[in-house]
């Protein structure tokens, strides 16, 4: 790609992915790049810079997305979309550049791993779906009053559509509340409305029903086992950490 470079130029954005595509549109059209591709909230003023605001457009955006899609492949599109769920900050331009010249190299592309830019978005890519495969495994649903099911989880990444997606079809009887806390985003399902689901934001202090009485007796159940069955003279937290990370401890009943 030998496009122009708009040397101390950045463009803002609302922070989602058609908000991305919509800037990867204007700059196929434009051939043309920014220095830096930021979220409007999380931008830092820099005397030194000069911004540019670009509004999120659906069409442009629907445009982009069907065509890597239908004229690249789904696995271009796959990589763009699960790197973008990455907490990296910064991924914004190397999943640019992979979008842009997707369309200049073709569905080849993902493979060409010596490239800097695809292996930044291939090895963000991985990072999110490991992540989310982890969690997964690692979900803890709790019975709430109300026939209501809660879990909460602490991800890096912002995985919990992909979490939520895969609960709601294992579990499709049962109404749901999956919460991310560290971005206090929810997913909720309800069992009348298969298939569909909600990510809402919540407040940083919600209130939830109690455990039902049912699932009171279960933890205690659990807890009871996990502690008879562990060696107290055996006991070695480093290694609990390198199989099941710290991070995660605060989502698991037998650590409360």
């Amino acid at each position: 790609m030998d496009w122009e470079v708009l040397e101390n130029q950045v463009y803002l954005y609302d922070g989602t992915f058609d908000g991305l595509l919509t800037i990867a549109f204007d700059c196929y059209v434009t051939q043309s790049i920014p220095r830096k591709i930021v979220p409007e909230l999380k931008y830092e003023t820099n005397l030194l810079e000069s911004t540019t605001l670009i509004a999120t457009d659906e069409v442009k955006a629907k445009r982009i997305w069907n065509g890597l899609y239908e004229k690249v492949s789904y696995q271009v599109l796959s990589d763009c979309y699960y790197a973008f769920l990455s907490c990296q900050t910064q991924k914004e331009m190397v999943i640019l550049k992979y979008i842009i010249n997707s369309f200049l190299i073709g569905p080849k592309i993902s493979n060409m791993l010596s490239v800097d830019y695809v292996v930044e978005v291939i090895k963000l890519r991985k990072n999110v779906l490991h992540e989310a495969h982890r969690l997964k495994g690692l979900v803890r649903l709790q019975e709430l009053e109300n026939n209501l099911w809660y879990s909460s989880i602490h991800p890096d990444n912002h995985v919990i559509e992909n979490i939520g997606q895969f609960l709601m079809k294992r579990f499709p009887t049962q109404n749901m509340i999956l919460h991310d806390k560290n971005r206090n985003l929810a997913f909720l399902y309800h069992a009348n409305f298969r298939d569909n689901y909600q990510l809402v934001n919540l407040p940083h202090h919600i209130v939830l029903p109690d455990f039902s009485a049912q699932e009171i007796q279960f933890q205690t159940l659990w807890k009871t086992f996990f502690h008879t069955i562990a060696i107290k003279q055996r006991t070695n937290p480093r290694l609990q950490m390198q199989y099941m990370p710290k991070k995660y401890w605060k989502d698991l009943i037998e650590k409360h």
